[in-house]
């Protein structure tokens, strides 16, 4: 294992000048690249949820990565990876080992990530949690520092749940909205967490429902008279493919009558 990781290290190295844990895992094939932008948008908490080995063995690699470069005289340098998480219980000395770049210098480094939208983000609940404020448990959960909250406690539960499915329905809801937030629900099969709908007020969504109503309405008139204007659209082209058709008959039959005559 220790060759291997060399291996990679030493290519990483003279490709880009520096190595992260994150190589290191892509090239022993134990994270996937897609996996790794995933969690860069935010749509996985933590990135040890994306290693396909687990956290011992993940922390056996991050240390033959440090004495691989302490044998060659690198030096570790801080990389900023903004808010985003590498374990799930965010244990500082992990984050430390992940957040950890080895070069000789301190540039060039990893772009730092894009800010990610503050977008309130709620979680649907797949096991039994408690409010770290009332001691309440229930279906959706905010995770904040001080630990999970329930809707109420979040000051979330005067929203109304609009499942996804209606994209124009969604997007007006939350921009008439004055406080809303994305549901989601973690994938067991794919290993993310998947978009459920999004939380709005009551008044917002039956606001944009009656858009979406109106718009339809519109649509169905404008489609009566695109099919009328196609429907006399037709019958013109068709009455000029008779004449048409009648002029080219009668041009023949005409050349067919003056044969004859000559014939005879």
């Amino acid at each position: 294992m220790e060759t291997r990781i060399a291996r990679i290290a030493e290519t990483t190295l003279a490709e880009q000048q520096f190595v992260t844990p994150i190589d290191v895992l892509i090239g022993l094939g134990w994270l996937a690249q897609p996996n790794v932008e995933r969690w860069q948008r935010g749509r996985v908490s933590s990135l040890d949820r994306c290693v396909q080995v687990d956290a011992d063995k993940t922390a056996a690699v991050l240390a033959a990565l440090e004495t691989w470069a302490r044998d060659r005289g690198l030096q570790p340098w801080d990389t900023d990876y903004g808010d985003l998480q590498f374990t799930d219980g965010g244990e500082a000395a992990a984050e430390r080992d992940f957040r950890t770049r080895w070069a000789a210098a301190d540039h060039p480094a990893p772009a730092a990530p894009k800010k990610r939208s503050r977008e309130l983000t709620v979680i649907a609940a797949l096991s039994s949690w408690t409010c770290a404020s009332c001691g309440e448990d229930g279906d959706l959960l905010l995770q904040t520092k001080a630990g999970p909250l329930c809707l109420d406690c979040a000051d979330l539960g005067h929203l109304v749940f609009l499942p996804s499915g209606d994209a124009a329905l969604t997007r007006r809801a939350k921009k008439a909205s004055r406080l809303s937030a994305v549901v989601v629900l973690w994938s067991l099969r794919r290993k993310h967490y998947e978009r459920q709908g999004i939380l709005a007020e009551n008044e917002a969504i039956e606001q944009a429902a009656q858009q979406c109503l109106e718009d339809a309405d519109a649509r169905a008139v404008r489609r009566s008279h695109d099919q009328a204007r196609r429907a006399a659209v037709d019958e013109k082209f068709r009455d000029d493919a008779r004449h048409r058709v009648r002029d080219r008959v009668d041009a023949v039959l005409d050349t067919w009558r003056a044969g004859v005559v000559n014939l005879d």
